[in-house]
């Protein structure tokens, strides 16, 4: 059974930064493409950024690009989410997603087999 938890949410002033770790209970991670969501109260979940397998690949929302910045290391089944110079906009809950690699970005909700519980940022102006 596949599990991912997120962590490192919390609130944070505008300008400031966080680190989101989302730990994966897959026993071959290094297979899996990973992403991060975002939801915002009376919005949709939207794509955030994508990893490929070995990290050879990423992918971000114009919104964050230049902002945010995704790693992961396959020897901690971790994959992190750096997010630096925050704004008030990206009060969220954030999400890890994890599918089955296939060689290319994956930014649609429904291209992933398996979610983390998410975790509040809430960034204060």
């Amino acid at each position: 059974q596949v599990q991912l938890v997120e962590s490192g949410g919390g609130l944070v002033q505008a300008g400031g930064s966080l680190r989101l770790s989302c730990a994966a209970s897959i026993r071959t991670f290094s297979s899996y493409a990973m992403g991060w969501f975002r939801q915002a109260p009376g919005k949709e979940r939207e794509f955030v950024g994508f990893i490929s397998w070995n990290g050879g690949i990423t992918s971000y929302a114009d919104s964050v690009k230049g902002r945010f910045t995704i790693s992961r290391d396959n020897a901690k089944n971790t994959v992190y989410l750096q997010m630096n110079s925050l704004k008030p906009e990206d009060t969220a809950v954030y999400y890890c997603a994890a599918r089955i690699n296939s060689g290319r970005v994956a930014a649609s909700v429904y291209e992933y087999n398996y979610w983390g519980q998410g975790t509040q940022v809430t960034v204060s102006s």
